[in-house]
């Protein structure tokens, strides 16, 4: 006799983990898929009573679709390896504790199913009565709306008619896959690949050290009346200040200045990618860019940004700048 079929009703200790596997792995899939979806729209869509046009790229912004992206690609999976063996281990038989914790399981996930679609459409009256209905938060309902439906159909036929529901497992099996990999792909398309990503976090760097080292010009000739000859003269070993390298200096790159007429200066860097730049809500979104791209970035991804003032190519850029003697003057002026 298989030791799932246990009249003397002892809990078995295989099905509950699995048991509760599938209830926790499921529940992480589902919040991590819906933060996905929701995260890509705000960026795709955002909304125009809170966005402000903004320059720049901020990796930050990126943090919770990444952490979503991740949980659901390893998350999803293990859901459906878990679900398999629960189900195989019930269809074999259990014992009468066993078959009291598979109920206690599918009722929750029904009531929790349930107080989702409540609260999805109690969220899409008020937000018509407010006349803030956008598309993205449509699509945010209808997903959601799916989301729980699955689930409630699904596990509803677990306890209406369990034997004729094998059919249905690979049906709302297949529905879940595709839901998941089209989230995937979607976000993808939203956030950019893994190079995209990587380029502009380099750039979002270099713009980050001419930034400093713009500072210490500025400081140079406020202590001096002078501006420096090289990037060299900026290193000072009691300031503690050193001049920054380009992040892929061992490919030939290097941050360069030159000094002009006056109090004019140049410096020059060689970028891996154009400067993002669109309407952004609530520091982070996202607006159709060159190319037809979409790219996330952030109202102020750098201290002391300039917004447009760092603009850029693909490829060198150089920027110039004269220092205005009334905003910046010597320090002993100061006296």
């Amino acid at each position: 006799m298989s030791e799932n079929i246990q009249k003397d009703g002892k809990l078995s200790p295989k099905f509950f983990f699995l048991s509760l596997g599938v209830l926790v792995s499921l529940v992480a899939s589902v919040v991590s898929f819906l933060n996905l979806i929701f995260q890509a729209l705000n960026k795709r869509f955002p909304d125009a009573l809170n966005s402000t046009y903004t320059y720049g790229y901020s990796s930050w912004d990126y943090d919770a679709i990444r952490a979503s992206l991740a949980t659901l690609i390893i998350v999803f999976p293990v859901f459906l390896t878990l679900s398999y063996f629960w189900k195989k281990v019930g269809s074999v038989g259990l014992s009468r504790v066993d078959e009291i914790i598979k109920k206690w399981m599918v009722y929750l996930i029904l009531f929790l199913s349930s107080v989702v679609v409540v609260v999805d459409l109690v969220t899409l009256v008020r937000y018509f009565v407010a006349g803030e209905i956008t598309q993205r938060f449509l699509i945010k309902v209808g997903v959601t709306l799916l989301v729980a439906l699955v689930s409630l159909v699904y596990y509803s036929s677990l306890i209406k008619n369990e034997n004729k529901c094998k059919g249905k497992e690979i049906f709302f099996g297949s529905i879940s896959l595709l839901m998941v990999l089209s989230a995937i792909v979607w976000s993808f398309t939203v956030i950019g690949s893994p190079k995209d990503q990587r380029a502009w976090r380099l750039d979002e760097r270099r713009v980050q050290d001419l930034q400093s080292i713009q500072w210490q010009v500025i400081n140079f000739w406020q202590q001096k009346e002078r501006l420096p000859e090289e990037l060299k003269d900026l290193s000072s070993p009691l300031s503690g200040f050193m001049v920054p390298v380009d992040p892929e200096f061992e490919k030939g790159l290097a941050y360069e200045y030159k000094k002009l007429e006056g109090l004019k200066f140049e410096l020059c860097a060689t970028f891996s990618a154009e400067m993002p730049q669109g309407w952004v809500e609530y520091g982070g979104g996202v607006m159709p860019m060159y190319g037809g791209k979409d790219v996330a970035v952030s109202s102020m991804p750098f201290p002391g940004n300039g917004g447009d003032s760092w603009m850029h190519e693909a490829g060198k850029t150089c920027f110039e700048r004269e220092i205005d003697k009334e905003m910046f003057p010597p320090f002993e002026n100061n006296r």
